[in-house]
């Protein structure tokens, strides 16, 4: 099992990832969400400049928000800075997009995407559409350092349904999914991981990665899963299930991806949502408020012990979180990426670090 970490791309707390190098986590990841955070490339910079073993890379980079040859340019480009330890990770912009009020890019338009992307950071020419034009594209100074395709860059993409796993077998290296899954709902996605490479002839590589967001907290004597230093550590991540769930529900009516133990804590949360001075047309700005960095107060009563447990939340004592991450690596998972509260993140990836990830490697 790797262990990795998002890290909420703040311009003034980039050096967080010097420490979690230090810490001896394997990867951290940056999210590229516009509306709410620091560009995650100007974060992955600085990170390469001052970092030397830790794998860096985007947690996700959106699709709909910059074209495929910008995206690979960047990813390039810290490529350059890190060499041999970048990756990219991909994905249609569920949280970027909807901050806008806007769909995500959709499958067939993401597939081309993935297509372009990885041809360019192969070093490759490429056939690339824009605004009706078609045209073949490559980086013409790839060996006056401009960018670095010489070390590979493994593209792992955020895919869920089951289009998008399709196209993860077409064009991608690895997989990040949100939250815990089961066994037998990982199984079924990487057999159509499989299937959509072999519609393409391809065989997907020996070492394909398989990982998974989700968050953590090592609980202290007497502490119980909702305390206040849980919450503050953890809060904003759980409570991003119910931004998601809400978010699918105005898009389409979509409740089927709200877990049933949870069902009358989004009747409240729906509640609530519905009650917000924020008019309709932009209540999806105050709905993601706070989204995945802190916990907004007033929502703080909804992070509870069964949304917790639904969300696959790794909270609990050491001797418990290392069960749950046995589980998860005998199911087939590589990673873990840890995401906590962003005023907390140092010392709750510290704690897990000392307390989880030096047992577990022992």
């Amino acid at each position: 099992m790797q262990f990795g970490t998002m890290v909420v791309p703040r311009a003034s707390d980039w050096r967080i990832i010097v420490d979690l190098e230090r810490m001896g986590y394997d990867s951290v990841w940056t999210p590229d969400s516009q509306m709410i955070y620091s560009d995650t490339y100007a974060i992955l910079a600085l990170a390469a400049s001052n970092t030397s073993r830790i794998r860096l890379g985007t947690g996700v980079a959106i699709a709909s928000t910059r074209l495929a040859p910008v995206t690979a340019h960047s990813i390039a480009t810290i490529n350059a800075l890190a060499p041999g330890r970048t990756f990219l990770a991909i994905g249609t912009g569920h949280t970027a997009m909807r901050v806008m009020g806007m769909n995500p890019m959709k499958i067939g338009e993401f597939r081309e995407y993935l297509r372009v992307v990885r041809a360019l950071v192969a070093g490759e020419e490429v056939e690339f559409t824009h605004q009706g034009q078609k045209r073949e594209i490559k980086f013409l100074h790839q060996k006056e350092g401009f960018i670095n395709v010489e070390q590979p860059v493994p593209i792992y993409v955020a895919a869920d349904g089951p289009k998008a796993l399709m196209a993860t077998g077409a064009y991608g290296d690895g997989r990040i999914c949100s939250y815990n899954q089961t066994k037998a709902l990982l199984m079924q996605s990487l057999k159509k991981i499989e299937l959509g490479a072999s519609e393409v002839n391809r065989i997907l590589p020996r070492a394909f990665h398989t990982s998974a967001l989700t968050y953590a907290c090592v609980l202290k004597p007497g502490e119980n899963m909702v305390s206040d230093r849980v919450i503050d550590e953890i809060g904003a991540m759980a409570l991003a299930a119910l931004h998601y769930w809400w978010e699918l529900y105005q898009y389409n009516g979509d409740t089927s991806s709200i877990a049933k133990s949870c069902q009358n804590l989004w009747d409240e949360y729906l509640a609530f949502t519905e009650k917000m001075e924020t008019p309709p047309s932009k209540r999806f700005q105050q709905i993601h408020l706070g989204h995945c960095a802190f916990a907004v107060p007033e929502e703080r009563r909804f992070v509870t012990e069964n949304l917790i447990r639904a969300t696959g939340g790794l909270v609990g004592t050491p001797d418990e979180i290392i069960s749950m991450l046995e589980e998860r690596e005998a199911m087939g998972l590589n990673e873990v990426a840890l995401l906590p509260s962003m005023d907390q993140a140092r010392v709750n990836l510290s704690d897990f670090a000392e307390l989880v990830i030096k047992r577990y490697r022992c």
